[in-house]
């Protein structure tokens, strides 16, 4: 059915920003303990192993988080989900902030990952269910703004305190207040979320075609029937859509696609980057001082530049934009990868350090979770993302465990030569593979995947 050009309402944009709290609370929490470590590491005498449990405990909770998170959404709804996500976030940052011993800590640091992890699923699903088509990409992208922004801040947040007492007082409090801060955008994003509308989709599943009606008046008043409509025909058509479905031969390679850009995205290397930054630096030659405005260089350079992606994601399209964004950071990483090997400069390895975080930051970061939150048909979408969204942190936590050892093992050259090989890998993936989504209802990808197979039938 034709519908009207949308333009994107107050109301969209409100709950947007509204839900994109989450993605800020998913930026600060998991950035927050590149400042507070070394004062972790003194306060409780960790051992190496114990530092890097320490910085990847969190992802086991986020593995939890998204695991739980598609059922939790499909049964209770989207706005509710979210809203226990945002008092998870307030308790585990109170919760770290007065921890005393490191095991408790640990189990804050866990709990704080369940809340990322119904975030980092349900923020941009949410708002994919609730955007205009023509608007979603951007929409949904400003969830993965939101945190670029939360590590933005983190790194300033950690800077000022650190910087403004002895190091006697950040290894018993400075660091408690760095992890206690996060209670303040926890309680901003619980109370933005209380005047949001339940998913529309959501709601029509649920056998609220008025409420679901209603909503969409808000959201585009000009299309709202229009969409109605499309939902209802979409849902005609996969009323009998099942779980078990997503492993027949019509849903099956859709998984297997989220599946592998939720790999790509995290083996390309870039949370290795932000995780161990002020370390991969001073390897580079910097010293500490310089190690850390590097480090601040690159929350910086992700913020502009997945500011711009907001712009051309729904005019470029997904496909063209993660295909080429891939392929120009595989060839920086391997840049990056020469620099460690003959030495070069720190100020050269800088430089395509942070044309790797660009490349990143427009592409497969933000694109990744546009993808995976428009592809999956409506009745099991939560679910198929969860799918996705574990093998996304499991990567994580494998690439943030891995990599000092990897470094240790074969060298910083080495290791950054074996992400740009994997990266390259995930240009030549999306441009084989993957189908561009730019400007399609999400009933009409549904229905796309649907055609494709009784096409290939």
């Amino acid at each position: 059915m034709e519908t009207k050009q949308s333009h994107v309402s107050g109301y969209v944009i409100l709950i947007t920003c509204a839900a994109a709290l989450g993605g800020l609370l998913f930026g600060y929490d998991t950035a927050v303990i590149s400042g507070a470590i070394g004062f972790l590491k003194i306060k409780f005498s960790l051992s190496s192993l114990e530092v890097g449990w320490a910085t990847s405990s969190i992802l086991i909770g986020c593995a939890i988080g998204v695991s739980i998170g598609g059922v939790l959404s499909d049964r209770f709804g989207r706005k509710k989900t979210l809203l226990l996500s945002a008092i998870i976030f307030a308790l585990s940052s109170l919760g770290a902030a007065l921890a005393s011993t490191f095991t408790i800590l640990i189990v804050w640091r866990m709990l704080a990952g369940i809340g990322i992890g119904l975030t980092s699923l349900i923020s941009p699903l949410y708002i994919a269910e609730m955007a205009p088509a023509n608007m979603r990409g951007k929409l949904v992208s400003v969830n993965q703004l939101a945190i670029t922004i939360g590590i933005f801040v983190v790194y300033f947040v950690n800077a000022g305190i650190a910087s403004s007492a002895s190091q006697t007082w950040n290894v018993n409090t400075g660091w408690r207040i760095m992890m206690g801060v996060g209670v303040l955008p926890s309680v901003l994003f619980l109370l933005s979320l209380i005047p949001a509308k339940e998913s529309p989709r959501w709601l029509y599943q649920h056998g609220k075609q008025a409420a679901s009606l209603a909503v969409l008046k808000k959201v585009d008043p000009q299309n709202a029937q229009a969409q109605l409509d499309q939902i209802v025909v979409a849902e005609q058509k996969t009323d009998d859509t099942k779980f078990s479905d997503l492993f027949n031969k019509t849903w099956f390679p859709v998984l297997l696609i989220g599946v592998l850009l939720a790999f790509f995205q995290q083996f390309s290397g870039s949370n290795a980057i932000m995780y161990y930054a002020p370390e991969i630096f001073q390897g580079a030659g910097f010293a500490q001082n310089g190690a850390f405005l590097a480090t601040v260089s690159i929350g910086v350079i992700n913020m502009v530049i997945t500011i711009a992606a907001l712009g051309l994601v729904d005019r470029i399209g997904r496909k063209k934009l993660l295909g080429f964004g891939s392929l120009a950071m595989s060839i920086c990483l391997f840049i990056v990868a020469i620099c460690f090997y003959v030495k070069a400069p720190a100020y050269l390895t800088l430089s395509f350090v942070l044309l790797a975080i660009a490349s990143y930051a427009i592409s497969l970061a933000p694109v990744t979770w546009i993808l995976i939150s428009e592809i999956f048909p409506s009745r099991i979408r939560g679910r198929a993302m969860s799918i996705c969204t574990v093998v996304l942190w499991l990567s994580d936590f494998l690439l943030s465990i891995t990599f000092p050892i990897l470094t240790g093992a074969i060298g910083q050259g080495a290791t950054f030569l074996l992400y740009a090989i994997i990266t390259m890998g995930s240009a030549i993936f999306v441009w084989r593979l993957l189908p561009e989504t730019k400007g399609k209802s999400l009933e009409e990808i549904e229905l796309f995947w649907q055609q494709r197979h009784q096409n290939n039938a």
